[in-house]
């Protein structure tokens, strides 16, 4: 078990990590979400030891490691820009861990072949590094940390710079490999579609702050507060001001939408309701009222469609299956997925969870 207890960093007289208590178990998976210079990678180099924090202490099995060096750690790591050693063949490169670790020459050969062939990499063994493509030498890394039989695994973005089709089976199969070994998973990732398909737990994080933590599909489902909400939205967040009064929801006194009745016991008051794009529709669903929007842009994304529109104050995104080329400035109906709604207060908490689990 990781713990971090009230672990802070400062660089400068300002927090890069404000203070954060969080408990990753051994065999799980944890995804650490939010966008560039939210503190992920600030977060792991202290979770492995490469950095101290300025204040609080990080414990691993109920031992404080504070001050332990990386290098008496069983820490592995991969960076999104892979690192590996250039003289050295793809076959030694994945075998240096385990040949420090004093391991036999068997072992290693099993191992190296095992997971040369889970990340496509056995017709390049006997290359260097500089003979391989950039997707080829961030395979090398991620084998040579899964060969390491590491306690903690801490992989930044490892996956970016891969092609779509093999990106999609390691999502999937890295999961399982580092679950079966007992160890803790790291997964930093700027994508919420990201922290959907690999599972697991998710933290979400902005300037520095842990929002949320907990299972994946609750923390996306169940947002706490706005700032985790639009964190693991992609396409952004659809929100808009309203004020609630009795059994509807009323923009400058004219009703907006009639209150769901998973809403129904908020409070009366101004309130921030958010959807997701893809609970923004162009066809009519059965018990949501048509709202009058102007279209602003329409983009084409294969199968899928974005439509950008502006709704009173807001400005909205629809996700719509198939391809959908609407004329700018165009008046249309949009109807919101009111089963999906969710609803925060002035200060940004959510007063209301979704009445549908769907995603």
């Amino acid at each position: 078990m990781l713990e971090l207890r009230k672990v802070a960093k400062l660089v400068g007289g300002g927090f890069h990590i404000h203070p954060t208590d969080l408990t990753l178990q051994r065999g799980t998976l944890n995804v650490l979400l939010g966008p560039t210079l939210s503190g992920k990678t600030s977060l792991m180099r202290l979770m492995a030891g490469l950095d101290k924090p300025t204040s609080g202490t990080v414990h691993f099995d109920g031992r404080d490691v504070t001050g332990m060096p990386v290098q008496k750690r069983n820490v592995a790591m991969v960076y999104q820009q892979f690192i590996n050693y250039p003289a050295l063949t793809v076959y030694e490169n994945i075998a240096s861990p385990m040949r420090v670790a004093g391991k036999d020459a068997a072992t290693i050969d099993r191992e190296v072949r095992k997971a040369a062939d889970l990340l496509r990499l056995t017709p390049y063994l006997d290359r260097t590094p500089l003979n391989l493509s950039g997707g080829q030498q961030q395979r090398t890394a991620l084998a040579r940390a899964i060969v390491k039989n590491a306690t903690l695994v801490l992989l930044d973005e490892p996956l970016a710079n891969l092609d779509y089709k093999l990106r999609e089976e390691l999502r999937e199969e890295l999961p399982k490999i580092f679950a079966e070994s007992g160890a803790i998973f790291v997964y930093a990732t700027t994508e919420p579609s990201e922290a959907l398909l690999l599972g697991g737990n998710t933290a979400t994080l902005s300037e520095g702050r842990i929002t949320q933590f907990g299972e994946t599909i609750n923390v996306y489902r169940r947002p706490l507060d706005l700032l985790a909400a639009r964190t693991f939205a992609d396409p952004p967040l659809n929100t808009i001001d309203l004020v609630k009064r009795g059994e509807n929801f009323e923009l400058n006194g004219r009703q907006v939408l009639a209150v769901p009745a998973h809403l129904a016991t908020i409070p009366d008051g101004p309130v921030t309701i958010a959807f997701h794009p893809h609970h923004l529709s162009l066809a009519a669903l059965p018990s949501a009222l048509p709202m009058r929007a102007r279209t602003l842009v329409s983009e084409i994304a294969g199968s899928e469609s974005f439509i950008h529109v502006e709704y009173e104050n807001a400005r909205w995104v629809s996700l719509a299956h198939g391809i959908h080329d609407i004329d700018p400035d165009r008046e249309i109906d949009v109807y919101i997925d009111t089963r999906h709604l969710m609803a925060f207060g002035a200060d940004g908490k959510a007063l209301g969870a979704p009445a549908e689990m769907a995603a």
